[in-house]
């Protein structure tokens, strides 16, 4: 359902998730480091939706440049 909602998604809100995500990896690590988070697979699934906005992203690009080509 998520994956929809992110295919949907025009490219400047997938660049804010994309930065809100970043962000949230990097409280992690800290957190990490310091010992204090818990559940160590919020890191994992947090990088694996940084690759996926970023696929989509690119993937928008590839789009807009084949089509201006024609």
């Amino acid at each position: 359902m998520a994956d929809k909602i992110i295919n949907e998604s025009p490219k400047s809100e997938l660049l804010i998730q994309l930065e809100e995500s970043e962000e949230a990896l990097q409280n992690l690590r800290f957190q990490k480091s310091m010992q204090q988070l818990e559940d160590l697979s919020q890191i994992k699934k947090v990088k694996k939706k940084i690759s996926r906005i970023k696929t989509i992203i690119r993937e928008k690009e590839l789009n807009i440049e084949k089509e201006s080509d024609n």
